[in-house]
């Protein structure tokens, strides 16, 4: 009993200690109503025909500014869990907010769109609604802002002139609603490039809490990012948001964004966070004509070692069916299959595309070899060719084999995986075929390291690139799961989708990825993540081309994109390197 009370009193004293945390706070003026400020207006809507959340309905307001003028395009401030921060007596005060720091020129004409999380309503009085709030918040996935930006936004943008600039756009939330509000931002920064999250539950209920962990390791993103936390938060089942948000400031300061924040000591709740919403709608606006940039020489990240500053993809060609295989000659041309319409493709040294093969039998994985031929895997009559650049002449190099993907060694062995029974084939130089291995969760693209000891195999079915040594007579031993990737949402994908992959001379390797591309070290450590332009599927393959191997070529579902950088590729074909001693 004695024990009972004293448990009693520790929670007791500890909520007591909590509440008093959540005082009352300062009142910033632009959270008052000023005399001579003109009033926006509010009008509400309701939706109710989502395809990517189907079947949900949701309320939704929107606030257009006394200044708002239909023939020029205002900025755009979304706010989650909407309703609760356009009350005049809330914590919040968004409205009146809005209408001074606007009046004061603090903020630009900014239209508000306030919105409510979808409900799916209960198909009877004994039935309970399915309350979607959690699904689309608290998901670590690019889906709400999908939803934002192709159903709700064309709905506002039917009446109201909104900018398309993402640096004309901002979004705002809290708990649920803040990491939601980052995450649409992270995903689509070419929609949204300022973000306030209050008490953000960046902790584990749907992979929020690696968002930190990747924020890190991910090529920075052009965003703002201003948090609030208060050390009496949630600690709960899922996590800590108190020492969540430190980790999130942390790893934004580290990766060079621009990055603010107010902390204290309240509570979960909005009292803090919106006394202070004027001062962050303050800084998120601040120089609001100017663009949000990335700031590399701030970031410690890997991206500053293997990426260039203001170097980003570039578009080589588009509308083919299905790209894969890009893979460079010596002559500096690089080529590249189309599986389902039966084409090779070349990309000359001036970026000139041109059909280089037609009906090639749904050729998919392409690789040079040293007798300067072009290697491919046939799917379509299960073969493995090669073909002279000059004259096209074809040979078979063996049969009965349903493969992927291929590398070619110094020393001519072919290696070529099949997915559909989960294994490598070694087909020696002189026509020799043997099972290289079958001990594979799954296998798709294969590289060799730059001196040629060992062969990666990227598993597109787990998180593993497979690692086996090469023996002095081009079988395999030693077969590891040994490269550790990260996995998307699992609300888009569980599956790592590791496909085909690029090595540089100092042993970095390239794994194509649901994710992008992520860069592995020689322990298998992912160090870098880099996406894909917004829009453009993930990337199928990879290849470094140019005179001095350090452009990026990336085969990406209709589209090939190319990218400098400050890493350099090597090539199976050419003499093997010892790559120096990585960090352990």
């Amino acid at each position: 009993m004695l024990v009972m009370t004293a448990r009693l009193l520790l929670l007791l004293s500890t909520a007591m200690a909590a509440l008093a945390a959540d005082r009352p706070y300062p009142v910033d003026p632009a959270s008052q109503r000023q005399p001579g400020v003109p009033q926006g207006k509010v009008n509400k809507f309701h939706f109710s025909s989502s395809k990517i959340y189907p079947g949900t309905e949701r309320d939704c307001w929107i606030y257009v500014p006394a200044q708002y003028q239909a023939d020029k395009a205002a900025a755009l401030m979304v706010f989650q869990d909407g309703e609760g921060y356009l009350s005049e007596n809330g914590p919040d005060k968004a409205t009146i907010v809005f209408d001074n720091l606007i009046h004061t020129k603090e903020m630009p004409v900014t239209i508000g769109l306030f919105i409510n999380p979808g409900v799916v309503p209960a198909p009877g009085a004994d039935a309970q609604p399915r309350f979607n709030r959690s699904f689309e918040y608290d998901d670590f996935s690019a889906k709400y802002a999908t939803f934002l930006i192709d159903e709700l936004l064309p709905e506002v943008r039917k009446s109201y002139n909104i900018s398309d600039r993402p640096d004309d756009r901002g979004i705002c939330g809290a708990s649920s609603g803040g990491i939601a509000a980052f995450t649409a931002a992270w995903h689509r920064s070419d929609a949204f490039r300022r973000v306030y999250s209050m008490i953000g539950t960046f902790v584990g209920l749907r992979g929020g809490d690696e968002i930190s962990t990747l924020i890190r390791k991910t090529e920075p993103k052009p965003l703002r990012v201003f948090l609030q936390d208060g050390s009496n938060d949630n600690n709960i089942y899922c996590g800590d948001w108190w020492l969540a948000n430190q980790m999130m400031e942390r790893s934004l300061s580290f990766s060079g964004y621009e990055v603010n924040h107010v902390w204290g000591e309240g509570p979960h709740s909005h009292k803090h966070g919106g006394s202070i919403l004027p001062e962050a709608m303050r800084w998120l606006w601040k120089d609001s004509k100017k663009p949000v940039t990335t700031h590399y020489d701030n970031c410690k990240g890997k991206a500053r070692d293997l990426l260039i500053d203001g170097e980003n993809w570039e578009l080589v060609s588009k509308g083919h069916g299905f790209t894969e295989g890009p893979a460079i000659g010596p002559d500096g041309r690089v080529f590249f299959t189309d599986i389902p319409n039966s084409k090779i493709h070349q990309i000359d040294k001036d970026g000139v595309v041109s059909v280089f093969l037609e009906n090639t039998n749904n050729t998919n994985g392409l690789a040079f070899g040293p007798d300067g031929r072009l290697y491919g895997c046939r799917a379509g009559s299960k073969e493995i060719v090669s073909w002279d650049p000059a004259s096209k002449m074809e040979k078979v190099h063996a049969t009965g084999i349903d493969a992927n993907d291929l590398v070619v060694s110094f020393d001519g062995t072919i290696y070529a995986t099949e997915p559909a029974k989960k294994s490598v084939w070694i087909i020696r130089a002189n026509g020799e075929k043997l099972l290289g291995s079958d001990q594979f969760h799954g296998v798709n693209g294969l590289k060799l390291t730059p001196d040629q000891t060992r062969l990666e195999v990227a598993d597109p079915n787990g998180r593993f690139v497979y690692s086996a040594t090469r023996k002095s007579d081009g079988t395999l031993s030693n077969i590891q799961p040994y490269h550790h990737l990260h996995l998307p949402s699992a609300g888009v994908d569980p599956r790592s989708g590791a496909d085909g992959m690029a090595v540089t001379r100092d042993g970095w390797l390239l794994v194509a990825t649901v994710m992008g591309v992520q860069i592995c070290d020689q322990p298998g450590r992912v160090n870098l993540i880099v996406p894909m332009p917004p829009g453009a599927r993930f990337p199928s393959n990879l290849c470094f081309a140019g005179d001095d191997r350090k452009t990026l070529i990336a085969t990406c579902g209709d589209s090939v994109y190319r990218r400098k950088t400050n890493m350099t590729g090597v090539l199976s074909w050419e003499k093997p390197i010892k790559p120096p001693q990585p960090g352990l």
